[in-house]
């Protein structure tokens, strides 16, 4: 018998799973964050379904808010701690921001690299 194990580039969280409230686009097309906003900042993920194994820093994750289904492409992370639940089947964990994209490049990001209209939350607002 075998095992299923995920690996991610991605880290696809809602607000609930733990992306950072921080975070609010509104306010991010007005004023643009940075990561030097949040350089010294840990954040915290939470019951992600299923064992998932993501990129070891120095290499990159994105980071993707997921909103009712639809992505939003922020930047990069670096996942700094993992906890997987073997009985729960899920994964949590510790991230830095080392990158918060644009605004501009937020609109590019989803259509370089995930190529799903459907989960394009850009194409919604």
């Amino acid at each position: 018998m075998g095992s299923f194990i995920e690996i991610n580039d991605t880290l696809q969280i809602s607000t609930d799973q733990g992306f950072p409230k921080e975070l609010d686009y509104a306010q991010h097309k007005i004023k643009p964050f940075t990561a030097e906003d949040f350089k010294d900042k840990i954040f915290e993920f939470k019951d992600k379904p299923k064992i998932r194994i993501y990129k070891l820093p120095p290499v990159r994750n994105f980071l993707v808010q997921n909103i009712d289904g639809k992505w939003l492409y922020w930047g990069l992370v670096h996942i700094v701690e993992i906890f997987h639940d073997n009985i729960k089947q899920t994964t949590s964990g510790k991230f830095k921001i080392i990158y918060i994209y644009t605004p501009e490049e937020m609109k590019q990001a989803h259509k370089l690299i995930d190529r799903n209209k459907e989960t394009n939350y850009l194409e919604v607002i």
